[in-house]
């Protein structure tokens, strides 16, 4: 009997170790906030936000919302496994207000920080400029 409680907790402490081991998953960006400086007004402007997984879980994405309508977010939807990269793509499209901007995209996921903001900025200028 003590031969099997040994070989139980000893069965129990590897599982154990090896799961904290484990690093949960998480986002490596190379950028978090991108200026694009003057667009024109009826133009849309484009910029793709690459990461990278470097925790040891696969990272799945599941929702990105924008501040509002004129900004339109496309993301990788598979997992993401460890040391893979992902792409989370934001297109603004201006109103026709010659304006400055600055919009917030927010992404949710299984990451070890669930809940991941990234920025986006600049100025629409008239399209005749």
């Amino acid at each position: 009997m003590k031969k099997l409680i040994i070989l139980f907790s000893l069965v129990l402490g590897i599982a154990l170790s090896s799961k904290a081991q484990n690093k949960p998953a998480e986002f490596k960006f190379d950028k978090e906030t991108y200026n694009f400086g003057k667009i024109p007004s009826n133009k849309p402007a484009t910029v793709e936000f690459t990461f990278t997984n470097i925790g040891d879980t696969p990272l799945i994405i599941s929702n990105v919302e924008t501040t509002c309508g004129c900004t339109v977010p496309e993301y990788t939807k598979t997992p993401i496994k460890k040391g893979e990269t992902g792409v989370i793509k934001v297109t603004y499209n201006p109103t026709g207000a010659a304006l400055p901007f600055s919009k917030s995209i927010s992404l949710t996921s299984n990451a070890k920080t669930p809940t991941k903001v990234l920025y986006i900025k600049g100025e629409t200028v008239s399209a005749a400029n």
